[in-house]
């Protein structure tokens, strides 16, 4: 299986389209403008504290106040306090963390007021970025994720994750990152630094702890609102999370975007260095490989699935829904129940799919075609949970329940990517009404007489749609004849297709377009 990453520089950010065997499985659309990224640090200011949420509101700069619930405050947010206070104050703050006194962990089942007052400044970091009417989602559980780990400053435990099964491996990796890690900091190892030497671990550890003194110091001459440590553009977080064997190729065609990349995965894998490639900025990368003609066709209303079916997805305040239609693949099978089975599969498979290219987060409801027998049913849910483990987002898969319904919960952090696949029609400019035919028809011939009279144009030439051009040309005695007798001219007409039944265009002798009256 092989992984491309094709990146088209616009002229206010960027757009990533990330393949898997030609095709596209996520689409980003990165802004210059969007500054409230999932993974930032910001110096906060409490604006309001509501004890009836037990959350506070704060204000990181956006135009409406981000949000921060108690329990997302983390145990340990008064040592965070202290030393955002201390960095502040500019006493003498280590950004190692050592021999920094911790403060006693926070009741679970705290207030909000006990911890936080209005005024108050505070380090909190982006979990959701602003979504609709919504303002950001704060923590104040900062971590800073690198390549093979997380780290977690003020904790002390080593969490692994759970997609790294073998005893073994977890016992080597638990006791190696214990041995390297500095006091007063915890890391996270992530399911890609599973079989990874101590040099890796250890150099991208350092790496994070460079990243954290970098945040420190700028929190020493911080004000309210400003940004303390930055995620990385969402390009390079793709790489860092997905960088593998199977990637063979990362097309850029901006040459800024290009060293960012190329510096970026000379630090974390100096072997890939090579497999980054920049192509002329004058050169329609998406048109090139077929990326223009995917996102038209996946992101409509409905999606056509492969042998036959087709998926309709609606979306509305509180959920997604996906219908599954058999289309016409509801005579290619024996019987009902194996037409049902092979539609649902391929379904699932393109459902994960437009999960991950839409972003679509919070509830998801998808109506599988009704099977009976409760083994298909088993093996639906099975090949759904299958696809779903290649997705980074969370989720939680729910088996069919008893009226053939699928539940999926997905993690919301970005809005949905919604991209236009609808165009105004060039006939009627959306209206649904277009002009009567017949005063095309007039119109034409008042722009003849005009070009033939006032401008003694040669050789005209009028380009129309088939119903206009059979209009002017057909019989024995056509208005094209009528026109030679009036002007003593002959008037070329040339089919088009692909003008609307309103357009026309009139050309001189040399191909060159002539000036109309309207």
């Amino acid at each position: 299986m092989s992984n491309e990453l094709l990146i088209n520089g616009t002229q206010n950010g960027c757009r990533i389209a990330l393949l898997k065997d030609k095709e596209l499985v996520e689409f980003h659309h990165e802004e210059d403008g969007n500054k409230f990224t999932v993974g930032d640090i910001y110096l906060g200011s409490v604006k309001k504290v509501v004890q009836g949420l037990n959350a506070a509101f704060i204000d990181i700069g956006y135009e409406k106040d981000a949000f921060l619930h108690y329990l997302d405050l983390g145990p340990r947010v008064t040592s965070l306090n202290k030393f955002t206070k201390q960095a502040q104050n500019r006493k003498n703050t280590s950004a190692k963390l050592t021999g920094f006194k911790m403060e006693p962990e926070i009741n679970k089942f705290g207030k909000i007021n006990e911890v936080l007052s209005k005024n108050q400044q505070i380090l909190v970091q982006v979990v959701k970025e602003p979504i609709s009417t919504k303002g950001p989602r704060l923590s104040c559980e900062l971590s800073i994720a690198g390549r093979y780990l997380v780290l977690v400053p003020f904790s002390n435990t080593v969490n692994i994750s759970k997609k790294i099964v073998k005893s073994d491996e977890r016992k080597r990796l638990l006791r190696l990152i214990n041995s390297i890690k500095p006091d007063n900091f915890g890391v996270i190892i992530r399911t890609v630094a599973e079989g990874k030497d101590v040099a890796e671990l250890d150099n991208d550890l350092r790496n994070l702890l460079n990243k954290w003194e970098d945040g420190v110091r700028n929190l020493k001459k911080a004000k309210p609102k400003d940004k303390v440590i930055g995620e990385m553009g969402r390009a390079s977080s793709i790489l860092r999370d997905m960088l593998n064997e199977s990637f063979d190729s990362i097309t850029v065609d901006d040459s800024e975007i290009h060293s960012e990349i190329k510096n970026y995965i000379k630090t974390i894998a100096p072997d890939k260095e090579k497999i980054v490639k920049k192509v002329a900025e004058k050169k329609k990368i998406f048109e090139q490989y077929g990326i223009e003609k995917q996102l038209k066709s996946l992101f409509g209303q409905s999606v056509s699935l492969k042998g036959g079916g087709y998926l309709i997805i609606e979306h509305t305040e509180a959920l997604h829904v996906i219908d599954v239609n058999s289309g016409n693949k509801s005579n290619a099978e024996s019987d009902q129940e194996t037409t049902a089975l092979n539609v649902n599969l391929m379904a699932a498979k393109e459902i994960a799919r437009q999960l991950r290219l839409r972003d679509m987060g919070g509830i998801i409801v998808i109506d599988f075609i009704d099977m009976r027998n409760p083994d298909n049913k088993r093996k639906l849910f099975k090949a759904m949970k299958e696809e779903m483990k290649g997705d980074r987002a969370k989720n939680t898969v729910l088996p069919l329940s008893k009226f053939g319904l699928m539940e999926i919960t997905r993690q919301r952090v970005r809005p949905e990517l919604n991209i236009v696949t609808k165009e105004v029609c060039p006939s009627c400019g959306g209206t649904g009404k277009v002009e009567s035919t017949i005063l095309i028809a007039d119109k034409i011939e008042r722009n003849l007489d005009h070009v033939m009279k006032n401008q003694n144009q040669n050789g005209v030439k009028i380009s129309l749609h088939p119903f206009l051009h059979a209009y002017f040309t057909k019989g024995i005695i056509s208005r094209r004849v009528k026109w030679f007798f009036k002007y003593n001219k002959w008037v070329h007409i040339e089919l088009d297709s692909s003008k609307a039944i309103t357009d026309f265009g009139f050309h001189n002798k040399a191909g060159e377009e002539i000036e109309l009256i309207g």
